[in-house]
């Protein structure tokens, strides 16, 4: 049976979620480890995230019993605690926020308890941001904090941003479309057009629907667009808002729950514009941004200043000096 160091479970159910297991292992790899990624088969849709989850965990521990039957890896990493929840053995997991957070009520019924038995079961935890480890207890499990690395989408940032400004809304409550829009509303001037990422809509004056995007088209509109405004009931993590910042977009947002990686980022940098949820508030931050008269190039430079713990060669320091050692060392 072929030996392996390190085998990445994984779920790829959203662009964000594949995006990030893809850079797990290639940081993996470029720190000299031999890497496997397995992912899961998508379930079928069904009416309720409680038996979402359950597809997912099924599908994951379908994926990872295959991989164990041809491979003996020395470390197992389960991406998201819903890989988890159904593990056929121990291993480190790797979050953006846990289902004692996001999965309130009867949506996290059976979720909770079991991700919390998973948590004290690993041998160590790999949230995304302190915030996450936070939200799941504050587990004495030992822990490492590896964020998501991001990176510019195009060798130039500095393309004509000929849209006013982008949103991505694939759950619009969650995202707080109805936030964006009335605020979008309240302050849009003549021939501006806002962009909304990952939905289906109608198309009106001054507002354009894209559906849903590959990955690499949603970073050419941030690439395009002046201002990125999202006005989250929650984020488990924002990766959106960093990828914004790293194509040279300015961020308008608000506060939210969830571990947000991108917020404190956003205030103590004074990079972003944070903003209650009211018409108002928002409406104005809008505005301002969009009125902002720093230059492009100047803003892009400060922003990829400000995301340098969250670039590539940051990110792969941790893993490489920190990860693979934990996750080898018996």
């Amino acid at each position: 049976m072929p030996s392996l160091d390190v085998l990445i479970v994984g779920l790829g159910a959203t662009h964000g979620l594949h995006a990030a297991e893809d850079e797990l292992a290639g940081a993996l790899l470029r720190a000299g480890a031999d890497v496997m990624l397995t992912r899961a088969v998508a379930p079928r849709d069904v009416r309720t995230l409680a038996l979402t989850d359950l597809g997912w965990a099924r599908a994951a521990r379908r994926a990872a019993v295959e991989a164990l039957a041809a491979h003996e890896p020395r470390a197992i990493i389960y991406s998201t605690t819903t890989a988890a929840l159904l593990w056929p053995t121990p291993g480190a997991i790797r979050f953006d926020a846990p289902a004692a957070a996001n999965r309130p009520g009867r949506h996290g019924i059976w979720q909770r308890p079991v991700e919390a038995r998973r948590l004290r079961q690993s041998p160590l935890l790999i949230p995304q941001d302190p915030g996450a480890l936070v939200e799941a207890g504050s587990p004495t499990v030992p822990s490492l904090v590896v964020p998501i690395p991001v990176e510019p989408s195009a060798a130039s940032t500095t393309a004509v941003r000929d849209i006013a400004a982008v949103t991505y809304a694939t759950n619009p409550y969650k995202k707080g479309l109805d936030r964006v829009l009335a605020a979008w509303d309240a302050v849009r001037a003549p021939g501006e057009e806002l962009v909304v990422a990952g939905l289906r809509g109608p198309d009106r004056e001054g507002l354009r629907y894209t559906g849903t995007l590959e990955h690499e088209a949603f970073r050419a509109l941030l690439r395009q667009t002046k201002v990125y405004v999202t006005a989250p009931r929650r984020e488990d993590y924002g990766i959106a808002q960093l990828e914004a910042l790293a194509d040279g977009a300015r961020v308008v947002t608000t506060p939210s729950p969830g571990p947000y990686a991108a917020l404190p980022l956003l205030r103590r940098d004074d990079l972003g514009w944070v903003a209650e949820p009211d018409t108002a508030a928002l409406g104005g931050a809008l505005r301002a941004a969009l009125d902002d008269p720093t230059d492009d190039a100047i803003y892009a430079e400060r922003a990829l200043d400000a995301i340098a713990p969250f670039r590539r060669t940051a990110v792969d320091a941790i893993v490489a000096g920190d990860l693979l050692p934990r996750l080898l060392t018996p």
